[in-house]
């Protein structure tokens, strides 16, 4: 007799569709059968049963340089992500430049703990002095599995000989680096060539900032990763073009992997064409790119030369001083904040545009949303997957329902969604975390403070 067992459900089990119980004690998944009993049961007949979504690319109460903190917290997040099927997140922790690691990393899990996901942290490095990188150890000691470094951004902003000093921190301590690639120089010389012009619109963001620039940081990034010899993961890929230099790193069988985000495969650069200031909503980078673009995406996905979705998240309302709006309605483009939010959208917008219209299977779909951040993140196969052993996080998914998503639904800090009235087929009718249901048709249950912290231990070097 199990603590808990969900009874007559389809589940995904690595590359296999089963009809399959399974019987959850201590918080771990303990049996995987026929005929599974338990002191609580839950009937998933007619449901299917996914691992939790695994998201390992979130911006989550993060301070800024300036002082104050993005409004989306971890209480209000975990929330979200429960909503739509996410248990796991790797948010980042940053560091800004003149300062150190240690006392940002310790505030950010304590802030963490405040929430109900289970969490990891990336560390951002914007100042890689002798100083900074001599805290990395502690960090590594502490469970941070990974550094995040940024190419372009005036306060993240790493030259190549800053980026290698990173990208030598990981390879000696056994990290991941994960990276966002555009060139910073030809998106300011862009910037100021439109400003002169008098373009200032939100639709002006992707001009400044199209895809060769994110085609260009990509190739030297991999560059200079296949020379100091790290593993590299590059983070919101936006089209196929950028892809192909990550399937040429590949073909060369260099350690470099990517990710994509709903984004550039829903959004277009159109969107912020929309009246008055309401294209900033979907003002991101990458920018999306344009409706062609989409199909290259999720060609990349099925050749596994992008093998991961997560969601970006990096909300900024609409309204409100921390918002998109904070500069002023009349704020040019370069000084809107930028960055969308997609916790609870992720997983049924993967599964709507992936599995209900064909484009991939249901072991693929849980292999991009769980199986293979948890992989990156070395979380499996404590999380992502379905396996004894493993930590009891599912998701019972109703493959059939059809939503149309509102702001409503995301039950996220931010006042509004990029994806409002879109229409998806498959959404979470039930979320367990840890064999606790933390979310049930829509309410979620789970206990703040409830999270765990997951540390992660470095690779061989």
């Amino acid at each position: 007799m199990h603590d808990l067992a969900i009874r007559g459900g389809t589940a995904v089990l690595g590359g296999a569709v089963v009809r399959c119980d399974i019987g959850v004690t201590g918080g771990r998944i303990a049996a995987l059968g026929e005929r599974v009993d338990g002191a609580t049961e839950i009937d998933a007949g007619g449901l299917l049963v996914l691992p939790g979504g695994v998201d390992t690319h979130c911006h989550i109460e993060e301070p800024f340089p300036e002082g104050g903190f993005q409004e989306e917290t971890w209480e209000s997040a975990s929330r979200s992500a429960f909503a739509g099927g996410t248990t796991t997140v790797v948010a980042h922790t940053p560091q800004f430049k003149g300062g150190g690691l240690a006392e940002q990393h310790q505030a950010a899990r304590a802030r963490a703990a405040r929430g109900m996901l289970d969490h990891g942290f990336h560390q951002i490095i914007a100042d890689p002095s002798d100083a900074a990188l001599a805290e990395i150890p502690a960090l590594v000691a502490d469970g941070v599995g990974s550094l995040k470094a940024f190419l372009t951004y005036d306060a993240l902003h790493l030259d190549d000989e800053a980026f290698l000093r990173v990208l030598r921190a990981a390879r000696r301590h056994g990290l991941m680096v994960h990276v966002h690639c555009e060139n910073f120089a030809a998106i300011n010389l862009a910037t100021q060539d439109l400003l002169a012009a008098g373009c200032t619109a939100p639709k002006y963001h992707a001009a400044s900032r199209p895809p060769v620039v994110e085609r260009e940081a990509t190739a030297r990034a991999i560059a200079l990763a296949e020379l100091v010899g790290q593993p590299l993961h590059v983070f919101h890929v936006s089209c196929a073009e950028v892809a192909e230099e990550i399937a040429r790193a590949q073909a060369r069988g260099l350690p470099v992997k990517g990710e994509t985000c709903p984004q550039y495969f829903t959004l277009t650069a159109g969107d912020m064409d929309r009246p008055g200031f309401e294209g900033a909503k979907f003002m991101c980078s990458p920018a999306p790119r344009t409706a062609a673009d989409h199909e290259g995406v999720w060609a990349m996905l099925r050749r596994g030369v992008l093998d991961v979705v997560t969601s970006d998240h990096c909300g900024f309302s609409y309204e409100g001083g921390r918002g998109k709006a904070k500069n002023g309605r009349g704020a040019s483009f370069d000084a809107i904040p930028n960055g969308i939010p997609g916790l609870a959208a992720r997983l049924p917008l993967v599964f709507s545009e992936g599995v209900s219209k064909g484009r991939i299977d249901l072991p693929g779909f849980a292999r991009l949303v769980a199986e293979n951040p948890a992989r990156i993140a070395n979380l499996y196969p404590r999380k992502g997957v379905i396996a004894v052993g493993s930590d009891a996080d599912l998701v019972l998914w109703d493959a059939e329902r059809e939503v149309t998503i509102t702001n409503a639904l995301m039950q996220h800090a931010i006042d509004y969604t990029p994806y409002e009235g879109m229409a998806v087929t498959g959404w979470p009718a039930l979320t367990i975390r840890r064999g606790e249901v933390v979310m049930r048709d829509g309410v979620v249950s789970a206990t703040p403070g409830s999270g765990q912290w997951l540390p992660r231990a470095p690779r061989p070097v």
